[in-house]
């Protein structure tokens, strides 16, 4: 017969829908520095490369866009998996102690990512189409999709919660209010998308503001855990390249 003293702890007798208590996170490392320094640096580097030179990169733009953005995010990707892979490898073990629950749990976080981005968007008064999405949609007709996808699927989701989610809200937050860590990981990721957007508008910025808001609160409902964030944000990635080439078929076959 148990007494209460001998009841289990709080976090033991969490139900399965509860959100999990937060973990405390290290200082930052070389490593992290390394990697938020590529993440700025390469972009901007590759930008001063002559590459409008090349008479085969003008003849062929889509390889050769889909090519430095492989570069860079695997380059980026090497670094982000050494830096966190006890985090990972930790994460990844406690969201196998409910498997079924995590795999019923990501399909719909997923719908509840779709309906925020609609939202944000209606509220903005409409969707203004971003070089990012004009930039991922040529990939799609020049690139075949079993190229694009650990691009999109794998490279790209680990590398942006890696920085958006586990540095600015895991880490950040051992010196800042979580409020501001969350405000911030929603507004740097949502700028990213939208640099190279002329005017910078509301309605460029409305559905990456939808989808960053259920990843953070994914992230931070889940006890800030890196693996269920980097693959909420793969399996939306995935249903998006599923759907550019799904269209992309049906168009050459009409």
């Amino acid at each position: 017969m148990s007494t209460p003293n001998s009841m289990p702890p709080a976090t033991l007798r969490r139900r399965p829908g509860d959100p999990a208590p937060g973990r405390r996170f290290g200082r930052y490392t070389s490593a992290d520095l390394f990697a938020v320094l590529l993440y700025v640096l390469l972009p901007v580097a590759v930008a001063f490369l002559p590459l409008e030179r090349s008479a085969w990169l003008q003849a062929h733009p889509e390889i050769g866009s889909y090519l430095v953005n492989l570069g860079i995010y695997g380059i980026v990707f090497i670094v982000t998996s050494i830096a966190a892979r006890a985090y990972i490898a930790r994460d990844v073990r406690i969201l196998a102690t409910r498997p079924w629950f995590t795999a019923g749990i990501l399909p719909l976080m997923l719908v509840a990512m779709i309906v925020a981005s609609a939202i944000a968007v209606a509220l903005a008064g409409g969707l203004e189409v971003t070089q990012n999405q004009e930039s991922i949609q040529a990939l799609a007709k020049g690139i075949p999709w079993w190229l694009t996808a650990p691009l999109l699927v794998i490279l790209g989701p680990f590398v942006e919660e890696y920085i958006f989610r586990h540095l600015m809200i895991g880490k950040l937050s051992r010196y800042l209010n979580r409020w501001v860590c969350y405000a911030l990981s929603l507004g740097f990721f949502a700028s990213l998308h939208t640099l190279s957007t002329a005017g910078f508008t509301l309605q460029a910025l409305a559905p990456y503001l939808g989808l960053g808001a259920v990843l953070v609160f994914a992230y931070v409902w889940t006890g800030n855990n890196l693996a269920f964030s980097v693959s909420l944000h793969a399996l939306k990635n995935l249903l998006s390249v599923v759907l550019m080439y799904a269209v992309d078929l049906s168009a050459l076959q009409s």
